[in-house]
């Protein structure tokens, strides 16, 4: 199966490259040795056993190695890791947030948690990096207000040229769906959306892989779904599959950014999401999309309906001049302006 090239894979190359412009040595350590696409030009330092962590500390304290930045994404915030890599590095720390936070939020007891994580271990890192300002204030309610000051916002960056315009909105009652496939992720609310709507023709194209792939696909077989929802698996060229769509279905739970509801409207693709999956603003409800409650099937439901009776129709979407709000290249130029801080 081809590997899926996300918005994080062009912007790992092209900060890379751009390093290698100011004669920058970057070392990447990653679960493992990636060949697809840029990889093969970036120096990777594979996992062979453990956690990162525990590799990158086993790496800075075999090696010797002094670095100026170091920068960790998709790493749980304010731990002991932090403190320990501060204790061998006099390095900037630079802490990327993409983790969402579960609808509802975190139980009682793990707020506390990461509250006295915050307090103990937040002052290892020199700079939060949020994807959003919704991220943003995230970061500050999990971990404490003492981190403001260190918390900056950097839209993630895309292709944005390679997203082929959808031009024709005709209703075809096909849907698509990009997205891990985790429980957060609220496809299975879709699926019990779907399966109240039995008696119309349409259908659901779902992209992407995860652990919660066999649980979706079980549940959509119970209710007689097989002939409705097609999982697809990751492809390579969805930029070039939106514009076939009638709309884009994100029934996130909670995001950070929401690469998908981003890469729909750069495709001029409505987008029907929740509340949660708005976290950037760019979905006014009637305009480019429709909004929701997450966690409600019967919602989506009676949604979908009005969309396949034509009760609810977009002809145009209004809001699809946002390519400036997130080119590759600026992202990148932000990255970069943190090393020359």
């Amino acid at each position: 199966m081809e590997d899926r090239i996300g918005g994080m894979d062009y912007f790992f190359w092209a900060f890379d490259a751009s390093c290698k412009t100011e004669d920058i040595k970057v070392d990447w350590f990653f679960p493992n040795l990636a060949q697809h696409g840029l990889y093969g030009k970036l120096h990777i330092i594979p996992l062979e056993q453990g956690t990162l962590e525990q590799a990158f500390l086993s790496h800075i304290k075999s090696n010797n190695v002094q670095y100026t930045h170091i920068y960790t994404h998709f790493l749980e915030l304010c731990t002991p890791f932090f403190a320990k890599v501060k204790k061998h590095q006099d390095a900037k720390i630079v802490a990327v947030d993409h983790n969402p936070r579960p609808l509802g939020g975190y139980p009682i007891k793990k707020q506390i948690k990461k509250r006295l994580k915050g307090l103990f271990f937040s002052k290892y890192i020199d700079v939060f990096v949020a994807v959003s300002n919704h991220a943003k204030q995230a970061l500050m309610y999990d971990f404490g207000n003492q981190i403001e000051n260190r918390v900056v916002v950097i839209l993630n960056g895309l292709n944005v040229k390679k997203y082929i315009q959808k031009t024709a909105f005709y209703t075809h009652h096909k849907f698509i769906v990009a997205s891990h496939l985790r429980k957060e992720k609220g496809i299975q609310d879709l699926i019990l959306a779907a399966s109240r709507l039995q008696a119309y023709q349409f259908n659901i194209d779902i992209y992407g892989e995860g652990y919660y792939e066999s649980e979706l696909k079980a549940l959509a077989r119970t209710h007689a779904l097989e002939k409705r929802i097609c999982f697809k698996g990751s492809v390579v060229n969805l930029h070039e599959l939106y514009s076939h769509y009638d709309y884009l279905i994100h029934p996130t739970h909670g995001e950070t950014f929401g690469y998908a509801v981003v890469e729909g409207l750069l495709s001029n693709l409505p987008v029907i999401t929740t509340k949660h999956g708005n976290v950037l603003g760019l979905i006014e409800d009637g305009e480019n999309g429709f909004l929701f409650e997450a966690n409600k099937a019967g919602a989506l439901s009676v949604l979908l309906e009005q969309v396949l009776k034509k009760e609810k129709i977009i002809t145009k979407v209004s809001k699809t001049d946002i390519k400036s709000q997130f080119l590759i290249e600026t992202m990148v130029s932000k990255y970069m302006g943190l090393l020359n801080n």
